[in-house]
């Protein structure tokens, strides 16, 4: 069917060979079609582009299911095209239909390792060991061959900023598109800068304490508190100090307590059983 060294059309005999052991070196996708259907004829000449382009990246396997209507049975084909991407041996995920190029690259696209992402792993590990240099030398690497990569450009100003070279890490984040500014890991790490930022200029746990004895309803010691809390990992207790000065103040500092509620719910992301407490608390207290 195909010259590509990529593509290969199996059968239940190599099926174990080619799609299952061959999902373990790289990604594997496979192609149920059959030469009847229209649609298949549309997504193949995509499918070989892809491939082709990718270069080994992963393997496309061409199930015709007229003829392997064992293999098609199996995997419980109802419709064609239909696609499944397999990974060490396990189905990571499937689509069916003639997609569009764009949707079949973002379908893929999660389980291609690339140069890039090879060297960024062991920037990773290099980070992790302490080993900062060389970590900023890999990642540079993995940049020069992905400048378009906004992922690498995030984890690289994470580096910086831990480097406390806070500037560094805001003019990677700032270079970022409109869209990637707000990806989540982007929005998380701008929120942990400000918050750092605010801690600089903070009075001393004791002093704070000592205010809040004096006064209870102190919104500045209240929002100075939260800012130690927040960096010492004590989330919800810094949540609970802007939850107060709302109850107390709402017009405090242009409404500080809501706005840092918003902050650390960007730093901690959406999905945070924290963060879902605390939107309902806001949201009660709101409305």
């Amino acid at each position: 069917m195909s010259e590509s060294p990529y593509i290969h059309s199996v059968n239940t005999k190599d099926f174990q060979s080619v799609v299952i052991d061959g999902s373990f070196k790289q990604p594997v996708l496979v192609d149920f079609w059959a030469d009847w259907c229209e649609p298949c004829k549309t997504v193949m000449p995509v499918l070989a582009k892809l491939v082709d382009e990718y270069a080994g990246k992963f393997i496309l396997a061409k199930v015709d299911t007229e003829k392997e209507q064992e293999l098609a049975a199996h995997f419980g084909i109802k419709s064609l095209p239909t696609m499944k991407l397999i990974v060490n041996g396990q189905i990571v995920a499937e689509r069916s239909g003639a997609l569009p190029e764009g949707e079949i690259r973002e379908f893929i696209k999660p389980f291609i390792t690339s140069e890039s992402d090879k060297i960024m792993l062991a920037a990773m590990t290099a980070h992790e060991e302490n080993r900062f240099a060389d970590a900023l030398e890999l990642m540079n690497q993995a940049l020069a061959k992905d400048p378009s990569n906004s992922d690498l450009k995030i984890n690289i100003a994470r580096v910086i900023f831990t480097q406390d070279d806070k500037v560094g890490s805001l003019a990677l984040l700032d270079s970022l598109s409109d869209d990637d500014k707000n990806k989540p890991d982007a929005v998380k790490l701008r929120a942990e800068i400000k918050m750092s930022d605010q801690l600089e200029n903070t009075p001393d746990l004791d002093q704070i304490e000592q205010r809040l004895v004096d006064n209870p309803n102190d919104c500045e010691a209240l929002l100075h508190k939260s800012h130690h809390l927040s960096a010492n990992g004590d989330h919800e207790l810094a949540m609970d100090c802007l939850i107060k000065i709302i109850l107390v103040d709402r017009q405090f500092e242009d409404d500080a307590g809501h706005k840092g509620l918003l902050a650390m719910f960007d730093m901690l992301g959406g999905e945070s059983t924290s963060v879902q407490k605390y939107r309902r608390k806001l949201f009660t207290l709101l409305h």
